[in-house]
């Protein structure tokens, strides 16, 4: 029986020398282990081939029961790790983009300003999206279309039938989910090659400042002056720049704010809450569902470009877009040195 072994394994391993694939090894060992059992099914109990492949098949039976079970188990923890890291596994990515890579981001290798060098970039690049709804679900997808490597989703809020009108990366199937898993799941499904990162949670002080440190670039898609006032403190902390949107009814607006690089910062621009009733929510004032679509796109311009270095990026400017009449306007934003955020800068 060891004879036999011996034999068989031999010869897989030969085949493996000569570049043999590991079915063509696998193929070879069913053949060997098929034999033997022919053998000892087949021939009589005091033939010698049946004595010298074992002599009973009731020892190859228990050896094959055993094979099976090893082989099973790991197989079992094969694909356990699979669903456990498979994100982390195609996020450890090599310099060097596959063929299917190439294909994917074909467009964006040909334009004069992205080309190889800007696609890796953004292959390398970590970026956090602050909210989820009406803004954060397009920038959300074209960052993952665009090939960015890690993409940070925060949000502590469910998908709902009403978000539906506007956040077209949600599905009436993810009704009641949270938003982040919702998202993660339909990123991976259009893009696999980028890592999501989901944070089902509140944007706060306390953890706000350590989150965003772990990244390069900060989108807020939120809705509120407390939390856009939150992420700017932090971003100016970790002297990140980032990328800002607002909608309303059927007027948006974007801006980049970098102190860093001595432009204005979002407390810059409003030092102070709004009055009750002069910012109303879309909850409240609503809202065109093509607008976020037209704003947050230009959002994930706006990150293309800051990190791939192409084109002029809106610091220091502020773009209001006018859907109602078709209209956009471009206006100046001054830093301030009196700022209480990033005065002191």
């Amino acid at each position: 029986m060891v004879f036999s072994l011996i034999i068989i394994c031999a010869a897989a391993f030969g085949l493996r020398l000569m570049g043999g694939s590991r079915g063509a090894q696998g193929a070879i060992v069913a053949l060997g282990l098929a034999f033997v059992l022919l053998v000892q099914v087949t021939l009589p109990a005091g033939n010698s081939l049946r004595i010298a492949t074992g002599g009973s098949v009731s020892n190859w039976l228990i050896l094959l029961a055993v094979f099976a079970v090893v082989g099973g188990y790991a197989f079992g923890i094969k694909k356990l790790k699979a669903r456990a890291g498979g994100a982390e596994e195609i996020a450890v990515k090599s310099d060097k983009m596959s063929e299917t890579e190439l294909d994917r981001y074909a467009r964006h290798i040909v334009l004069r300003e992205i080309g190889g060098p800007g696609q890796r970039k953004l292959r390398k690049a970590r970026v956090l999206v602050v909210g989820a709804g009406g803004l954060g679900a397009p920038v959300l997808q074209y960052l993952a279309a665009a090939g960015v490597g890690t993409i940070g989703v925060i949000d502590d809020d469910v998908v709902s039938l009403s978000n539906l009108q506007r956040q077209v990366l949600f599905r009436e199937d993810d009704m009641d989910k949270p938003k982040v898993f919702a998202a993660q799941a339909a990123l991976k499904g259009l893009n696999p090659f980028v890592e999501v990162l989901p944070y089902n949670r509140k944007f706060t002080a306390e953890q706000g400042a350590d989150l965003v440190a772990e990244f390069d670039l900060v989108l807020d898609g939120t809705d509120t002056f407390a939390t856009r006032a939150l992420v700017n403190k932090a971003c100016v902390a970790a002297a990140k720049p980032l990328v800002s949107g607002a909608i309303g009814q059927w007027e948006g607006q974007v801006t980049v704010f970098d102190p860093a690089r001595n432009d204005p910062c979002y407390a810059c621009l409003f030092p102070d809450q709004p009055a009750d009733g002069l910012a109303p929510s879309c909850a409240e004032a609503g809202v065109v569902g093509a607008l976020p679509g037209i704003i947050g796109s230009m959002m994930a311009v706006e990150a293309i470009k800051e990190i791939t270095g192409a084109g002029q990026v809106l610091r220091g400017s502020m773009l209001i877009f006018d859907a109602l009449y078709g209209e956009s306007r471009k206006i100046q934003i001054e830093r301030r040195s009196s700022c209480t955020v990033c005065g002191g800068l």
